[in-house]
């Protein structure tokens, strides 16, 4: 097996399929949309199983959401229903819609502590099994964050941290193993100038695992390595580059533009608007999220000092997370945020044409983009379908890049 997928990646290297380019050919103006997707929708992960019952998903939290001021939409109903993602025929649907409305390719939040994988069965039974796989491309983001209980949290009460992101180098020695033999190689991966596309979230918490940068970047290259071995021209790194922390106990880096160059990063991007942009009121209108991260964007490009793919995110409301039979305050930390509005189809439409623009102005600069997000229900930005807008925001990625 090892040997066939090694064959597998070489034609795929050499004949250039299923690989972007991080600086287009002259004239190019295909641009790459990508989808983070959360997978926490699932019931039967083992760590859940033993925290929460065996039944339990992300839903309960969806379906139990109230609305927490006048006027606030709560809550969120998918016209899919409450599936399960595990489930190939539920992620072939997934794929067909994605595939047919502008989506090139679903970036996993991909997990893997100290005592192994993490909400991985949404990926490996679901997405790989599903007849229609090979429709889309893949790719993983190391969500490497600490995971505290905020599924719900109550304010005031202490944040229990479950799975610590900071992981031993027996650990990591067998992740990079584990990443190129079991997605690495698989023929719709995401390559980039033939490397594995691979993005780590919280870049201090790698830091930590290995206690220095020279032994993070020594790290970054056995890995390296071990996807040369298998026959792709490496791992292309890209970095979660973002100021503002979100959940609890996160600590934004103090130097990006150091940290970057030192383990030498090949791009940046980011998750989500709110990263660069917090919501100080109850409610924040989604055209100055957009006017913020703009600037934020023309600050990166400056910054940075390699290619950097931009977001566009649907929305923000993470109240289905907060205790619902509690007080409700915002601005309390996360969960207890402000809430994004006026994130209408249209105006997503609008930021989604706005990002493209400004893509294709540069004939130098990169051709991809990431959305946030495809299924981040219990934080309010999706593309799937509600009962209230049906597929209208997956329309608008049609609209604007098919």
């Amino acid at each position: 097996m090892r040997k066939y997928r090694y064959w597998i990646a070489c034609c795929l290297t050499l004949l250039g399929a299923n690989t972007l380019l991080a600086k287009p050919k002259p004239g190019q103006d295909k641009i790459t949309v990508a989808a983070y997707y959360f997978p926490n929708y699932h019931t039967g992960d083992a760590r859940n199983s033993l925290t929460k019952g065996h039944d339990w998903s992300e839903w309960k939290l969806v379906k139990n959401a109230r609305p927490r001021f006048e006027g606030h939409q709560q809550p969120k109903i998918p016209a899919w229903g409450y599936t399960d993602e595990k489930d190939p025929e539920v992620m072939a649907r997934k794929i067909k819609a994605a595939s047919r409305n502008g989506i090139d390719a679903f970036i996993f939040d991909w997990y893997y502590y100290d005592d192994g994988p993490f909400l991985n069965r949404c990926l490996d039974e679901g997405f790989l099994s599903a007849k229609n796989c090979r429709r889309l491309k893949f790719a993983l983001m190391w969500a490497n964050h600490d995971w505290v209980e905020i599924h719900p949290y109550t304010q005031g009460t202490g944040q229990k941290l479950l799975y610590p992101g900071k992981v031993s180098a027996t650990t990591y020695h067998r992740i990079c193993k584990h990443l190129t033999d079991k997605y690495f190689t698989q023929p719709n991966y995401l390559l980039v100038e033939g490397k594995a596309y691979f993005s780590v979230y919280d870049v201090q918490k790698f830091v930590e695992s290995f206690g220095s940068l020279e032994a993070t970047r020594q790290a970054m290259e056995l890995m390296d390595q071990t996807a040369r071995e298998a026959g792709l021209k490496g791992v292309h790194w890209n970095i979660v580059a973002w100021g503002n922390p979100v959940l609890p106990v996160e600590n934004p880096p103090q130097n990006l533009p150091e940290l970057i160059r030192k383990l030498r990063f090949n791009s940046a991007t980011s998750y989500v608007w709110v990263h660069h942009y917090w919501l100080n009121q109850r409610e924040t209108d989604y055209s100055i999220v957009l006017s913020q991260y703009l600037k934020h964007w023309d600050k990166a490009v400056a910054d940075y000092g390699v290619p950097y793919f931009p977001n566009v995110t649907m929305g923000w409301d993470s109240s289905p997370r907060t205790n619902q039979e509690a007080e409700w305050q915002h601005n309390l930390g996360y969960p207890y945020s402000g809430v994004l509005v006026n994130n209408s189809p249209a105006n997503f439409e609008k930021a989604l044409q706005t990002v493209k623009n400004r893509l294709l102005t540069d004939p130098e600069g990169p051709r991809i983009m990431n959305i946030n997000c495809w299924n981040e229900w219990t934080e309010g930005s999706y593309l799937e379908p509600d009962k209230i807008h049906g597929l209208k925001y997956l329309k608008a990625v049609k609209k604007v890049f098919k």
